[in-house]
């Protein structure tokens, strides 16, 4: 039973959010802080679910500076988890494809976000220059996925290197952003499904010591440890409130 209510709450949750973040974009298109507004909309839906997501970001991460931000992407619970972490100022790099979901596609286009077309390499690399432009004469942050695609509970996969490539190209740090795993976490008839841990790590500089490559390798090693640790934190804060 609880799960059918759920299921009717999320979806009627989820048809007002993306009414309000529509109505919001359309009023203003483009605007930086879309992405931001948009993220902490949806993540409201996290409770219909039985999740808390707490998001804990580090000091040394300033307003009103550009960064890169690299993120794991777990399944389609991030947009009501990890997202939640989008910074004002942001605009994600997604797939072209994403623009043909109705409603929800014309939010994505309307926040300002950066398609890319993945099939088309060429076409991907101008994607990566014009994400280099807005970072260089908007001071615009640039929210990357890595791995390049959902991982579905099989951890951390490999990383694409685009993000760190572009990293150096503007000088700007890269930012890890990494949340607890929430692959088989929700159980639909349980009222609690216990906390997501978002950690929105202190900005590092790509300094000439690795290659775009290296610091590719260097992340996605920093990224497995960071989610092992968060795992069992979360562990932990489940096991005493039982």
């Amino acid at each position: 039973m609880l799960a059918i209510l759920r299921v009717i709450a999320l979806l009627i949750g989820f048809v007002l959010v993306n009414l309000v973040v529509f109505v919001v974009c359309v009023l203003r298109p483009f605007h930086k802080n879309n992405v931001h507004f948009g993220g902490n909309a949806y993540a409201l839906l996290s409770r219909i679910v039985g999740l808390k997501v707490i998001v804990r970001k580090s000091e040394e991460v300033k307003a009103d500076t550009p960064y890169v931000f690299i993120a794991n992407h777990q399944n389609s619970y991030d947009i009501i988890t990890i997202c939640k972490a989008a910074l004002p100022g942001v605009v994600t790099i997604g797939k072209k494809s994403l623009k043909w979901i109705p409603l929800f596609g014309q939010i994505y286009w309307l926040s300002g976000n950066i398609m890319i077309d993945r099939k088309n390499s060429g076409k991907a690399r101008d994607t990566l220059k014009i994400a280099g432009e807005k970072i260089r004469s908007k001071g615009t942050s640039v929210w990357v996925f890595p791995e390049g695609t959902r991982s579905y509970g099989r951890g951390i996969l490999p990383f694409k290197s685009g993000a760190f490539w572009l990293a150096k190209a503007v000088k700007v740090p890269i930012v890890m952003v990494t949340a607890s795993s929430t692959h088989d976490k929700v159980k639909w008839n349980r009222w609690n499904n216990g906390v997501v841990l978002v950690d929105i790590d202190a900005p590092v500089e790509m300094g000439p010591e690795h290659s775009a490559k290296g610091w590719t390798e260097h992340f996605e090693q920093q990224m497995k440890e960071k989610l092992i640790a968060l795992d069992q934190e979360v562990a932990q804060i489940e096991s005493a409130k039982r």
